[in-house]
């Protein structure tokens, strides 16, 4: 009776162990992956849309350590004449710093000044840079330059606006443009720039309003978005017209094949300023360094420098030195020739 107890026994130890290790090899079996059997599908694998980027000031590469780094926005224009780059390795080399530029419309390169991701701005829109004075954002403007707006196109001139005043010209262009789109285009650089404000006052001294008669009025009106440089050959390839600087038109001459048509009148004049992020506003931009920049803008060595550039090359200067031309240009003496402190 005993043996059969034990007997007994021993059975449900056996039962009791099988259950077990059945228990244990279902276990195992459901976190691994059967050889040969369906693969426990793998979340789908993502990959994160690359981040919005914005083009790299331009600059000279990685600075050795101790060089200051200088921030600089500005209008296209002084970018695409190549005037920066051929006066930033002397300010560098004078001022053991390392300037980085960023070239974008007047309005682009005022919102990067207020929100102080620059330390300097290098821009001619004289309205736009007061109201940014006003608000508190700018310091120390100085006026170191000028050239004059052009009105540039095609040399069958389709429209016939040689010759003609500013405000003639875009009347001009405006109806015939209505009449005969196909045949008579103007490109807008259409980007907020300086040089787009300044077309929008030609339009309005032509007494026509820019928005309810010109922006959107046909296919005449064509708005680039760009800035000066490619916008002129833009121009080119449609053998339209277009307002450039002077000195950008002429760096871009042989490419685009246009030809200035309209060179006079009192509201070509173009200004070009220099000015700091106030550091009142934004304790960490480089004060000391930007009041360096604008003075060596101003000094008379650079002031030669600059009335010199583009002369051996295209038979005229780019620009012209403010020095000495303030009331020309309508400003206060000091403001082309008193140092920043």
């Amino acid at each position: 009776m005993v043996a059969r107890y034990c007997t007994g026994a021993m059975k449900k130890i056996a039962v009791i162990l099988l259950v077990v290790v059945m228990v244990a090899a279902a276990f195992i079996c459901g976190c691994t992956t059967p050889e040969g059997g369906d693969a426990t599908p793998t979340p789908t694998e993502t990959t994160a849309a690359p981040a919005e980027t914005t083009a790299a000031p331009e600059g000279t590469g990685t600075a050795p350590e101790g060089t200051q780094t200088l921030l600089i926005a500005t209008t296209t224009s002084l970018q695409d004449t190549g005037l920066l780059d051929y006066l930033r390795p002397i300010f560098e080399e004078q001022y053991d710093a390392d300037v980085k530029i960023t070239a974008k419309g007047t309005g682009q390169s005022l919102e990067l000044g207020r929100a102080g991701d620059v330390d300097v701005m290098m821009v001619h829109d004289r309205a736009r840079e007061d109201e940014f004075i006003d608000e508190g954002y700018g310091a120390n403007r100085r006026v170191f330059a000028y050239n004059y707006f052009t009105i540039v196109g095609p040399e069958s001139d389709p429209a016939g606006i040689a010759n003609m005043t500013p405000e003639e010209a875009f009347t001009t262009i405006h109806d015939k443009g209505l009449a005969e789109p196909g045949n008579v285009v103007f490109v807008s650089r259409g980007d907020d720039s300086g040089t787009h404000g300044k077309e929008k006052a030609i339009w309005e001294a032509a007494g026509l309003n820019y928005t309810a008669d010109i922006q959107g009025s046909g296919e005449w009106y064509v708005e680039a978005g760009t800035g000066m440089g490619s916008t002129l050959v833009m121009t080119g390839e449609k053998e339209a017209y277009t307002l450039s600087d002077i000195g950008t038109y002429l760096a871009y001459k042989t490419e685009t094949g246009l030809v200035p048509l309209v060179e006079e009148g009192e509201i070509l004049l173009n200004i070009y300023s220099v000015m700091e992020i106030d550091p009142k506003k934004y304790p960490d931009v480089n004060s000391t360094l930007a009041k360096e920049w604008i003075n060596f803008l101003i000094s008379p060595e650079i002031q030669e420098e600059i009335g010199n550039f583009g002369v051996e090359e295209y038979g005229q200067p780019l620009f012209y030195p403010a020095q000495g031309n303030w009331e020309m240009l309508g400003v206060e003496r000091a403001e082309t020739e008193e140092p920043v402190t």
